[in-house]
């Protein structure tokens, strides 16, 4: 579940902002002042930042090229009123990686910050091996083993797994690992879910004790105890 910095004061904007961006997946936490952002990036970072440029304390630009300063590689997301071309050639010097003009569209933003996440996601090196509990699945090979027995998964059983692991003791929702595991678009029954947690809990469950690894939150989701 990546993690959303939003940086806005103005209610009527972060409101339903965080909600909309909850819903679709991702875990927010919302501050309305520069100095809340730039404290919050230093104790608990991000995975992307949506930054507006008219903050009650600092300049959103400032903020922007602090952040930039202290973490080359997270991804920013800057929202502004201001349109002009030499606001957003501003913007972008700063360190901003995108720039969305007020106001916007909800489904545009969420399509944006999904494809900075991607990008992102495909500049950082990313581990090949997940192990965890006995477990130990090979993303390359896409074989998986419980102590150092080779489990038979099927194609979603592997990649249900390999998404749980991936965040170990992370809760992902329901929805959310339809998403990730099923289709992007999906929004049917997640009955299909239950049943291959039920299979893939069995087939760890034959060396391992499945209680303890693939944890369910009743109304909620799924975890990899890791």
């Amino acid at each position: 579940m990546a993690k959303i910095l939003l940086v806005e004061d103005d209610e009527r904007i972060s409101e339903p902002l965080v909600r909309v961006l909850t819903a679709e997946g991702f875990d927010v936490v919302h501050v309305a002042t520069g100095r809340e952002a730039l404290d919050h990036v230093v104790t608990d970072r991000p995975d992307l930042v949506v930054l507006d440029l008219t903050l009650p304390d600092l300049d959103g630009l400032d903020v922007c090229r602090q952040l930039r300063g202290g973490a080359a590689d997270l991804p920013i997301v800057m929202l502004t009123a201001r349109r002009e071309e030499v606001d957003v050639i501003v913007g972008l010097d700063a360190g901003a990686d995108d720039y969305i003009a007020k106001p916007f569209r909800l489904a545009e933003l969420v399509a944006r910050l999904r494809a900075r996440l991607r990008a992102a996601a495909a500049s950082t090196p990313t581990a090949t091996v997940l192990e965890g509990a006995g477990i130990r699945v090979d993303l390359d090979a896409r074989r998986a083993y419980a102590n150092d027995d080779e489990i038979e998964l099927t194609t979603k059983e592997f990649d249900l797994l390999a998404l749980l692991m991936s965040r170990p003791d992370v809760t992902f929702t329901r929805e959310q690992i339809m998403r990730e595991v099923w289709d992007e678009h999906w929004w049917g029954s997640t009955r299909t879910l239950d049943t291959h947690v039920s299979t893939l809990r069995r087939k760890i469950g034959d060396v391992t004790d499945p209680a303890s690894i693939i944890v369910t939150l009743r109304g909620v989701g799924f975890r990899f105890e890791g």
